[in-house]
């Protein structure tokens, strides 16, 4: 890439051809980008990140190192994955079986953390914000937003800000303060929060 390239690719990157890649973009040592794959603005692939060609990535995305985001995965805006974290696409892999046609769809929702080591089974969707803390194994269940999954099997351990702080000390209404930003968060219905000081399509 030359210096008026809109994004940066490290020379020991492998970018194929056709993949569209964002303005402000960086792809990092040893990266592979896949024809077809999709990046958008501001997005960091660290060293040894695999992208497969139908994957996409939203705005703002930060891949650590030594992941591989395969088939069937959508990274929406302003995720997060940590280093080594895994993705699969088929449920019941075998070698002498193909299943390129039946790969499940997983999904993470934007402002979403996935914890170093982390396991995402496929067929999931992660809710908004959800944070899936480090070596947690997530099997085929929907993560709601702003929640907090630890464990193998992961299970769910209370709600996190969007800053990524644990919610605890609900007043008498149930009302839970971020303590960075000071933001209100209430269970909206069971097993649902929101906040009650911020749209959750807003940027910070």
């Amino acid at each position: 890439m030359n210096d008026e390239a809109p994004y940066f690719v490290h020379p020991t990157a492998v970018v194929d051809a056709p993949a569209t890649i964002g303005a402000g973009s960086k792809i990092w040592h040893f990266a592979h980008v896949s024809s077809g794959a999709t990046i958008g603005k501001r997005c960091t692939l660290g060293q040894n990140v695999f992208l497969a060609p139908s994957v996409r990535l939203g705005d703002n995305v930060k891949v650590q190192n030594n992941v591989s985001v395969y088939d069937g995965v959508e990274l929406e805006d302003d995720v997060f994955c940590g280093p080594s974290c895994v993705f699969t696409n088929v449920k019941n892999p075998r070698s002498e079986v193909v299943r390129k046609g039946q790969y499940a769809r997983t999904l993470v929702r934007r402002g979403a953390t996935i914890g170093a080591n982390a396991t995402i089974v496929c067929g999931t969707t992660i809710g908004r914000f959800a944070f899936i803390a480090a070596g947690a194994v997530v099997t085929a269940r929907d993560i709601p937003d702003y929640a907090l999954m630890v464990g193998v099997p992961a299970k769910q351990d209370g709600w996190v800000s969007r800053h990524g702080h644990r919610l605890i000390n609900p007043d008498a209404d149930g009302v839970m303060r971020c303590p960075e930003s000071g933001w209100r968060y209430q269970e909206a219905l069971p097993g649902q929060l929101r906040c009650l000081d911020h749209p959750e399509d807003a940027p910070l």
